[in-house]
């Protein structure tokens, strides 16, 4: 067969342009091999190929090289061309695809959920022996309507809408439509239009001029193809509704005393009653490191690929035929479904009793079905590792991997040693694989369950991974295990937050085309159209603490800009290394932080280093040789010496680079300090101007490259609509290289991103963006009416524009105020946590406002646990709540 590529695309002396593609004659992917496209003259390229007539199909995109350097490409999506029997010669007409402007509606929530299309009814099967076939992109067009064509051809329809043609959706977004080309001659005008699917009437013109069509005569056995337009849309602002939840949180009546995956398959039903079209919850990863309820934390998983145990749906998975223990977990599960919050150690334990039991019972079966062996396949790469370290943790009875003897070093073959069936591990190890098969499928199972019904379930991938995890594990020189990640002071926390995940060899990740992330987002794409990316600025820059701490003030910026001491200097500071650097404390500040424990703290744990000054003893010179001080005996008198003593540890005005060593890093918040308020008046304006330059100019440029090196080409290898979490000390180029990559960022009315402002203004939110009224880390919407009565009211009289004295609690009406003020912002997203959508009816939200918070970030030993009050088949049944959040979106024009 002959195949002619043409695209007009105009270059400058010394560019080419090259074609690579699924086929050998293409270099089957590979740049290098690439084939070079010949210049014709007035912007147009052209290749010519003969291919096999075994050929099925190709795919191919084009490429920009200047010096033998790959300059430009298109966008990812490929040129695709069916190659049939009837036709000899193709010749394809091209229009280099460009990143859309609306790329959201190219994600697999509106492809695959929001706007699925159906195969379509109406494709044309043309028997000619000259074919024209005409594809357009049109991601924004609406379940039940199609994309038509018409011009002025009788063939078209003559600009009749009535007779315009329909096109095929098989390949959404993207629509075709083949054309019989003896009965169309050349040039034509034609343009695309909206209809009814089944109705065929006219919904909408595209914008723009007619269309016109230039092409040579076809030949005998000729098929003609046009590819890579866009329609030309001019719509309103496509904005919609949903729910966050994290999904241990949900309750039904089947529930083990914890959301689980059946609770969410359920939980679509609710959502979409209500009108809304979205599902975001908590990451579900595993997270079992203790074996207790500090395992509750859903952002320090063990693995980025497996599901947490505690998620399958017993009722789902089967019964025991064993009546008498089939009857203790009946029991069991109504005991523990009463319970108001998350057991989490007794919920995991009988919930893994009982997978055990079934195990035995049907595991063996399950085991050797194709289904199973097709998931086995599919995932061994990480499924046999992540066995293998559960089964060495519960071995061990540790998570750190440097205690495991002779297997603190990951071996891949002792790991497929342990994986075959006469292992002395392969009973845990067979279990393993069970319950992960068992989570993928009842998690597949409500993924297809919520596209089925348009619901798009929004997955959230946290920054760090636990640094005792699988992956840090078998995959070491991915991290940096001398640091601990975390974040600085903000509204959430005055002394920062440390996670204590390791830090990221960005080096090395970059250096295999971040692969490691890739495979991350290829994972949470077989559940989720949509994804949050947790604390999106550490694709700029992390907040990296040194491991001897506990608290998050002392850490620092990486990668970042350290200053010399002579840029320091050059400020107007005098930099006394020793004086700056060093941890110490005034004795003038000692009954400020112990009170009446001065003088005990004094002779017990300081050491004088001056007449003045006092630093702390060897026993106690660290955050965390405090915290082992302190960590077994805990009541208010210890809690409040221990705290004194992390803030002398923390009194620096600057800190050493790990790497540089003669370069310095100002220390954040350092005006809250005692140190700071001991220098001279001069000294304070210079180390000022050297504070504001550093955080809020010196890194702008250098962590926007940081950003669009990482995140450009992750974006680009999922089809998952991407949101961040873009929350904190925001550098100044984030929302430029957000809105770049088109990544919807979070907006809060309570955490303003503008200085100056005590409230965001909802009214001119961006588009591409997540509106919400609070999430899993501040304090549900009730309960922050309560923490500051005077911001309360001013926020009462000047955002809600109301007189008088504000309530003493948030009332249904005014919940339901600020439900609408959110849901009529332009953001694209406006996702409620339920427990706010909760606070606009009395007949369901709970009287206990304060046990809605699910999680305290200043506490880093914080118990996840919290709970819906009511079961979803109640909340299906609140007939008065349901009809105010019907009410409110139908009026905010969200769909």
């Amino acid at each position: 067969m002959k195949i002619t590529f043409n695209i007009n695309f105009y270059t400058v002396w010394g560019q080419k342009l090259y074609m690579v593609g699924s086929i050998p004659e293409l270099g089957t992917w590979q740049t290098g091999l690439a084939k070079e496209m010949n210049y014709i003259g007035d912007g147009n390229w052209q290749l010519r190929l003969e291919v096999s007539p075994s050929v099925k199909q190709i795919e191919y995109r084009y490429f920009l090289s200047e010096n033998n350097q790959q300059m430009v490409e298109e966008w990812e999506k490929n040129h695709r061309i069916i190659l049939d029997k009837q036709s000899e010669i193709y010749t394809l007409y091209d229009y280099w695809q460009t990143r859309p402007d609306n790329v959201a509606f190219y994600s697999s929530a509106f492809t695959k959920s929001l706007f699925a299309h159906p195969c379509n009814p109406y494709e044309r099967i043309v028997q000619s022996r000259k074919k024209l076939i005409i594809k357009v992109f049109a991601p924004r067009v609406d379940k039940n309507q199609s994309v038509a064509i018409t011009g002025n051809r009788e063939l078209l329809g003559d600009w009749q809408p009535g007779k315009a043609l329909v096109l095929s959706c098989d390949t959404f977004p993207e629509w075709s439509i083949e054309l019989d080309a003896e009965g169309i001659d050349c040039p034509f005008e034609y343009k695309f239009l909206v209809v009814e699917t089944h109705t065929r009437q006219l919904c909408y013109w595209e914008s723009g001029d007619n269309r016109v069509l230039h092409l040579m005569p076809s030949q005998e056995g000729e098929t003609i193809c046009i590819s890579g337009l866009c329609f030309q849309e001019n719509l309103p602002l496509w904005r919609t509704t949903g729910t966050v939840i994290p999904v241990f949180s949900l309750r039904s009546e089947n529930s083990f005393g914890v959301g689980d995956l059946r609770d969410l398959h359920l939980f679509v039903d609710w959502v979409k009653q209500t009108g809304q079209r979205i599902i975001q919850v908590l990451p579900v990863n595993d997270t079992t490191a203790t074996h207790t309820w500090m395992d509750s934390y859903p952002y320090s998983a063990i693995s980025i690929y497996a599901l947490h145990p505690m998620y399958i749906s017993l009722s789902w998975l089967g019964n025991l035929t064993d009546r008498e223990k089939a009857s203790f977990f009946e029991a069991k599960q109504k005991e523990l479904n009463n319970n108001p919050f998350v057991d989490y150690e007794s919920v995991v334990k009988y919930k893994n009793d009982y997978c055990r039991l079934f195990f035995e019972q049907e595991g063996k079966y399950l085991l050797e079905t194709p289904e199973y062996q097709e998931f086995f396949s599919a995932n061994d790469h990480w499924l046999k590792p992540y066995a293998a370290y559960s089964y060495f943790r519960d071995k061990y009875n540790t998570t750190d991997f440097s205690k495991w003897d002779g297997d603190a070093t990951y071996s891949p073959t002792r790991i497929n040693r342990l994986c075959r069936e006469n292992s002395e591990a392969w009973a845990e190890l067979s279990f393993t694989f069970f319950q992960q098969y068992v989570l993928h499928t009842q998690f597949k199972s409500v993924a297809g369950y919520a596209r089925k019904n348009g619901i798009v379930l929004k997955g959230d991938i946290p920054i760090g991974v636990n640094r005792n995890s699988v992956e840090v594990w078998t995959e070491p020189e991915y991290f940096n295990m001398n640091g601990q990640t975390g974040a600085p002071p903000d509204d959430f926390s005055t002394v920062g937050q440390n996670w204590m995940f390791p830090t990221y060899n960005w080096v090395n990740m970059e250096n295999d085309g971040f692969n490691w992330w890739r495979k991350r987002f290829k994972k949470l794409d077989d559940y989720f159209d949509s994804f949050r990316i947790d604390h999106i600025l550490g694709f700029f820059r992390i907040w990296e603490i040194p491991e001897e701490f506990v608290q998050g003030l002392c850490g620092h910026f990486n990668p970042a800009l350290p200053l010399s001491k002579e840029e320091i200097e050059h400020y107007g500071m005098e930099f006394n290394e020793a004086r700056l650097t060093t941890a110490h404390i005034n004795r003038q500040y000692l009954p400020e932080l112990f009170g009446e424990w001065a003088d005990k703290v004094k002779n017990t744990y300081l050491a004088q280093s001056s007449s003045n000054h006092f630093v702390l003893k060897p026993f106690c010179d660290t955050q965390k040789k405090i915290r082992q001080l302190f960590e077994h005996e805990v009541n208010d008198d210890t809690v409040y010496i221990r705290d004194g003593l992390y803030a002398i540890a923390n009194e620096v005005l600057f800190l050493r680079d790990p790497s540089l060593k003669d370069r310095f890093h100002p220390r954040i918040s350092a005006s809250q300090s005692c140190l700071y308020r001991e220098l001279s008046n001069s000294d304070r304006y210079a180390f000022d101007r050297l504070y504001w330059d550093f955080f809020y100019r010196r890194h702008n440029d250098f962590w926007k490259v940081q950003a669009f090196k990482r995140l450009t080409p992750l974006i680009a290898s999922t089809q998952m609509l991407v949101c961040g979490e873009d929350l904190g000390m925001i550098p100044e180029s984030v929302p430029e290289v957000m809105n770049k990559l088109q990544i919807l960022s979070l907006e809060i009315e309570r955490m303003p991103k503008e200085p100056g402002r005590e409230f965001s203004d909802l009214e001119n939110m961006p588009y591409l963006s997540v509106c919400t009224t609070s999430t899993h880390d501040m304090s549900p919407l009730r309960n922050w009416w309560k923490e500051d009565q005077e911001k309360t009211q001013r926020y009462y009289n000047d955002v809600l524009q109301r007189s008088g004295s504000a309530p003493e609690e948030c009332s249904s009406d005014v919940a339901r105020q600020i439900m609408e003020n959110h849901l009529n912002t332009p953001s694209m997203l406006a996702i409620i946590p339920l427990q706010d959508w909760f606070g606009m009816d009395d007949t369901v939200k709970q009287r206990n406002y304060e046990s809605e918070r699910i999680n305290e970030p200043a506490n880093p030993t914080h118990y996840w646990r919290y709970r819906m009050h009511v079961t979803i088949e109640d909340l299906m049944k609140a007939d008065s709540l349901n009809k105010k959040v019907i009410s409110i979106i139908n009026e905010s024009g969200r769909k």
